[in-house]
């Protein structure tokens, strides 16, 4: 769940920027060094903090447990990247043996350091064939560079949610498929007060607004962030001139930038009744599959749906994909425990009911195929909507990196200076963008 995320977020640059000073060699295989069927105890972190969260992974743990006698579980939860990094690379008695990121980008990091195991050595021993248990994309940001070192255990994927009531008022009869409709409807859709201040906008394209990171709006683009070398070639793809571009137009269609970082500040917490998409200042959002939970408790008073996000007009066939991340599970490199490890996390991540089951209890899309198109998942089609999102071939995730997710923050520090007019010359500004990351990459590697 996003809470529990959004906490994690603090710790992520400084855990990255530790990561590869551990300098962990690759460790051989856990197989000849435990035997899974003796009595042993397991130590499992996890960054999830709300009480409906730890129930929920609680609940799953004792269904381990019920199946395997012999292993108890000692859940730690609210656990950072940071402290979890720190434990790893101290060893000793007190490290993890099972560990989960909500940091898809950091993978890159998990697999080149050793710090997680290889998993591919496991699920070679006990027949599990990932190809038909996880769909490719999420199979993508769990590996890095042909190593399997964790694997997806529940993913989010985002969409559009929109205001039916605004949309009737707008003589609207659909939520737009594509970029041109999507900056067309919004003008359709904001409403002025007498003043000529904001009483709604259409959306609100500002990349500081709770979830329009850079990174999740990029991905209806479907960019290359590096070339085959893994040197970054945002200058180079068409499509990054296109995404920021089409940005700074979808400003200016609604008033500006400045007016509109002035209404954004009136906004109230993301997490809160007073999030803006709530209180319908906003009449469009980008959000994940929990959104459509925190709205139903909230009970708010107007009608709402959800639909995928718009696509390019020139990948307008496209219709139906989105951003992709989730949570990831590993198993600790130091761990002496490692094949009992495996044990559970098999059960978490492949076994069909309880992806299901944990998948149901936090809202968030399930992260197997058969999972994924079960039926004892939530019927609520707005939620079902993410599930197709999830299940789209064109769907994206970000690419792993040596340098965790610093080649994301320079992204965003970017596109906060495009957005705002301050990048006069965007070709000259992407090759320097280019030149951090690869400067930071090669910092990260050495």
């Amino acid at each position: 769940m996003p809470l529990s995320r959004l906490r994690n977020r603090l710790s992520v640059a400084l855990a990255g920027a530790g990561l590869l000073l551990a300098g962990c060699a690759h460790p051989s295989v856990g197989s000849d060094r435990d035997d899974p069927t003796e009595p042993v105890t397991l130590t499992f972190w996890h960054g999830w903090s709300t009480p409906g969260e730890m129930k929920a992974i609680n609940d799953s743990v004792a269904r381990f447990e019920k199946r395997h006698r012999n292993i108890t579980v000692k859940v730690v939860p609210n656990v950072t990247d940071e402290t979890m990094n720190q434990a790893l690379r101290a060893g000793g008695d007190d490290a993890p043996d099972v560990v989960s990121s909500f940091t898809t980008n950091n993978v890159g990091q998990y697999c080149s350091s050793g710090m997680w195991a290889d998993l591919d050595p496991f699920l070679r021993k006990t027949g599990v064939v990932k190809e038909k248990v996880f769909p490719k994309t999420l199979l993508d940001y769990t590996s890095y560079r042909g190593e399997q070192c964790a694997l997806p255990l529940l993913a989010d994927s985002y969409g559009l949610y929109y205001n039916k009531d605004a949309f009737k008022e707008a003589g609207l009869t659909r939520p737009p498929r594509t970029m041109s409709e999507l900056k067309r409807d919004a003008v359709a859709l904001t409403r002025r007060t007498k003043d000529g201040s904001y009483r709604r906008v259409g959306i609100m394209p500002d990349f500081r607004l709770y979830q329009n990171s850079p990174d999740r709006l990029f991905a209806q683009w479907e960019p290359r962030y590096f070339d085959a070398h893994g040197k970054s070639r945002l200058a180079k793809e068409p499509a990054t001139r296109q995404f920021l571009t089409f940005q700074r137009q979808l400003i200016e269609a609604q008033g500006g930038y400045g007016p509109l970082e002035k209404f954004r500040t009136t906004f109230g917490d993301e997490m809160s009744s007073q999030n803006a998409f709530h209180t319908q200042k906003v009449a469009m959002h980008m959000d994940g599959e929990w959104r459509g939970l925190m709205l139903r408790q909230a009970k708010v008073p107007f009608g709402w749906d959800t639909a995928p996000m718009p696509v390019p007009d020139n990948q307008a066939d496209t219709y139906g994909k989105g951003y992709l991340t989730g949570t990831v599970v590993g198993i600790a490199h130091s761990s002496t425990h490692q094949n009992a490890a495996w044990e559970l996390v098999k059960f978490l991540t492949t076994n069909t009911d309880q992806v299901v089951r944990f998948a149901n209890a936090i809202h968030n899309v399930p992260s197997t195929k058969a999972a994924l198109t079960s039926p004892e998942l939530d019927a609520d089609p707005t939620f079902r909507t993410f599930l197709r999102i999830a299940q789209n071939p064109h769907s994206v995730a970000l690419p792993p990196s040596a340098n965790g997710g610093q080649y994301v923050t320079a992204l965003q520090d970017f596109s906060y200076d495009v957005e705002a007019g301050k990048v006069p010359d965007l070709g000259e500004g992407l090759r320097a963008l280019d030149a951090q990351i690869d400067a930071d990459t090669l910092q990260s590697e050495n």
